[in-house]
């Protein structure tokens, strides 16, 4: 099959054909038809994230935001089929930890991350381990496009809205950086009830969140951005999310923030903090804001995500700014280092 595999970090992605994946004990063959560049995919590209243990081992197949169709099922699983659409959450889980067994399987003990500890969705065909738990079957009215941008971005916005950020229909929603997980913060609390503020530093990022329902935009390049909410709101946000884990973004957010607001940091660090910001301590204290961490969507709330896709209350492929080809895959890769892309970017053509 052909396959777009990183084999050197920050050097152009080796097209190549490699040996179809197996339907091993466990897991099934998934034949991708769509398949998402996730920023996430940048900072494995770039050689981030070592600090945490995530770097992946090379060479690898990179890609974890796709829909495709299982086209083979290996020995032992009960509840997939030839023919299933599928797609899975990138943080594939065992299913019997303390954690799974919580409803809580993105802080799975055992996770797994397709595309990075294993290959995964830039390929013609990928694996899905534990198969039985991390398959996620889709509606029929959701399509590989639908299932792709929801892969990670999209689902992991909808855990910070929703569990996380606990935000309450009418709430003042402030959503730092209007990239994918920030476009789809902006989407989703907005479709839910929530009276969001989108904060960028790009004017056609700010446009695309307007049309997804933000109120107010705010260019974070000309204007001081926590003053700015904080009197768009008469006296800041309910609730913050955190696209970006840039010090400054992570920082503002928090001063944006009313007393008892909550920020759900979703955005990872890159090399400049390498894991580390600092945070405006007193404040935090004096006005009981809530820091909280965000990450992927539990297995457990898929349900309520593809329902609301299906009824078309969420329109996750109205975020797809471009779809290419899996030989175009390191022109996007290469837009991000400038963050020049708007929406997500899928791969459509293997």
């Amino acid at each position: 099959m052909k396959a777009a595999r990183l084999e050197q970090f920050r050097a152009p992605l080796a097209l190549v054909e490699v040996d179809d994946p197996t339907a091993d004990e466990g897991s099934v063959v998934v034949k991708v038809e769509a398949e998402g560049i996730c920023r996430t995919d940048w900072h494995f590209w770039n050689g981030d994230w070592g600090w945490v243990g995530m770097s992946p081992e090379l060479p690898r197949i990179m890609g974890h935001e796709f829909g495709g169709t299982v086209v083979a099922v290996g020995a032992g699983v009960t509840s997939v089929t030839v023919g299933d659409r599928v797609t899975t959450p990138f943080h594939e889980a065992c299913g019997r930890c303390q954690f799974c067994l919580i409803g809580r399987s993105n802080l799975c003990d055992h996770l797994e991350f397709t595309g990075a500890t294993h290959d995964g969705g830039y390929a013609e065909y990928t694996q899905i381990r534990n198969a039985d738990y991390n398959c996620i079957k889709l509606p029929d009215n959701v399509d590989a496009l639908s299932a792709a941008a929801i892969g990670c971005r999209y689902m992991t916005a909808f855990h910070a809205v929703t569990r996380q950020g606990r935000m309450a229909p009418g709430e003042w929603v402030v959503v730092y950086g209007a990239g994918g997980v920030g476009l789809s913060a902006v989407q989703i609390a907005s479709a839910l009830g929530g009276q969001v503020i989108a904060v960028d530093l790009a004017d056609d990022k700010l446009a695309k969140a307007t049309s997804e329902g933000a109120v107010h935009t705010i260019n974070g390049r000309l204007q001081d951005a926590p003053k700015a909410v904080r009197e768009l709101t008469g006296g800041g946000a309910h609730l913050a999310i955190g696209g970006l884990g840039a010090q400054a973004v992570v920082q503002q957010a928090i001063m944006s923030l009313r007393k008892g607001g909550r920020l759900a940091q979703v955005g990872l660090t890159s090399q400049a903090e390498q894991g580390q910001v600092s945070i405006p301590l007193d404040y935090i204290i004096e006005a009981e804001i809530e820091l909280l961490g965000s990450v992927g969507n539990p297995h457990a709330d898929y349900p309520r995500l593809l329902s609301l896709v299906s009824r078309g209350v969420l329109k996750p492929s109205r975020i797809v700014g471009q779809t290419l080809a899996l030989s175009e895959v390191q022109g996007v890769l290469d837009a991000m280092d400038t963050f020049e892309t708007v929406g997500f970017s899928v791969i459509t053509e293997f």
